[in-house]
């Protein structure tokens, strides 16, 4: 950007113009001074000026959109009764540059009364297109499964005849979906139960059903935390593997008993 508006400024130095590049770029002076040098016709440069000029009033617009959600949230958060407990730091850093300037973490947390940014894979903004698109009025849906199955994130189970036909997701459009999907999609990456879970399904059924699987966790979690003021508190890697190979072992000796069989562990034989 300092490159841009330098050049709408009237700077035609490709020497001047590369030392405003970002720290970050790794190509060497040469290499930006000779792609700096250019002809600068002046109707090319012209489009390039009123770009820039429409570039910054639409950051001048969202710079606005910003401060009224500011000043409704400040609003609501007043309104809203005390959080019994102080705000807890954040789990991770929003380096959403889309986010808003104002401290979207500490408004959200009178507003609501609890830190929904413990839940891995929520950050205060995502946070808050969530509440923008569900409300914090959870008792709108009487279970967790009927929110899920609002979003869209349940298996649409199609029966006919007493046979099940299909239990494929429905299609939706609702963008509380498509966001609890994206935060799926970052957990994947992380070494959280919730990212164990991801990866286990993803390995098994494919990346598309485990997002979904995921993202249904997490608007389980979203619901149980607004409603009941549930502290998400997550186990971890380790106890998620742990509790899944409990699981393995236990359907193995289910099914040798129903075969007539019984399962003895090998360090047993051993001794």
């Amino acid at each position: 950007m300092r490159i841009l508006r330098a050049i709408v400024a009237g700077q035609r130095d490709p020497a001047v113009l590369a030392s405003y590049r970002d720290c970050r770029c790794k190509s060497s002076d040469e290499t930006f001074r000779q792609a700096l040098v250019g002809h600068y016709r002046e109707e090319h440069v012209l489009a390039l000026r009123q770009s820039l000029a429409l570039y910054d009033t639409y950051h001048e617009h969202i710079a606005d959109c910003d401060r009224h959600i500011e000043s409704a949230l400040t609003v609501l958060a007043a309104n809203a009764a005390l959080p019994l407990t102080p705000l807890p730091p954040a789990r991770h850093a929003d380096a959403n540059r889309n986010a808003p300037a104002f401290d979207l973490h500490d408004l959200l947390f009178k507003m609501v009364g609890t830190d929904l940014t413990q839940i891995h894979g929520l950050g205060a903004y995502l946070v808050l297109k969530l509440i923008a698109e569900c409300g914090i009025d959870m008792s709108r849906w009487p279970t967790a499964k009927h929110f899920t199955s609002w979003l869209a994130l349940s298996p649409g189970n199609k029966i006919s005849g007493g046979k099940l036909l299909s239990s494929r997701t429905w299609r939706t459009k609702s963008r509380a979906a498509a966001l609890l999907r994206l935060a799926a999609n970052i957990i994947g990456r992380t070494q959280t139960a919730l990212g164990a879970f991801y990866r286990r399904l993803a390995s098994r059924i494919g990346k598309a059903k485990a997002v979904t699987a995921t993202a249904r966790k997490l608007a389980l979690l979203f619901y149980n935390t607004l409603r009941y003021g549930w502290a998400y508190q997550d186990p971890g890697v380790d106890y998620y593997e742990a509790r899944y190979r409990q699981r393995l072992v236990r359907n193995l000796h289910r099914r040798a008993k129903s075969l007539g069989y019984e399962l003895t562990p090998v360090q047993a034989l051993g001794q």
